[in-house]
């Protein structure tokens, strides 16, 4: 899966640079996430603004990536989640647990309060 790792502050940003997530391509984005949670990052910022499509087993991995997050002491978060995939992570339930935020800026933002 394409996608480019930035920092912002004490925020790691991954901006995913595919437009539709599926099983095949979470193997490779699961495990730098992963890499960075058992690498000490406790803030994370997913941005899927190019995403416009995410199958279950996408949200089945957010979902297993918030809990890693979490069970660190950390937080993932997602920013410019498109209205189609909002849909979908809202019909499941994951926007429970998961912060969806309209663009990075507020997600960032969201850190520091």
């Amino acid at each position: 899966m394409k996608h480019t790792i930035d920092h912002v502050r004490d925020v790691t940003v991954i901006h995913v640079g595919e437009s539709r997530l599926m099983y095949p391509l979470l193997s490779d984005f699961s495990a730098t996430v992963l890499s960075l949670i058992t690498g000490g990052t406790r803030k994370l910022v997913v941005d899927l603004s190019p995403v416009v499509y995410i199958d279950s087993a996408t949200i089945g991995c957010l979902m297993d990536l918030y809990r890693q997050a979490a069970a660190a002491g950390g937080a993932m978060k997602l920013a410019s989640v498109q209205k189609r995939v909002e849909t979908m992570l809202t019909m499941t339930g994951a926007h429970n647990f998961i912060q969806l935020f309209a663009d990075e800026a507020s997600a960032l933002t969201s850190f520091e309060g």
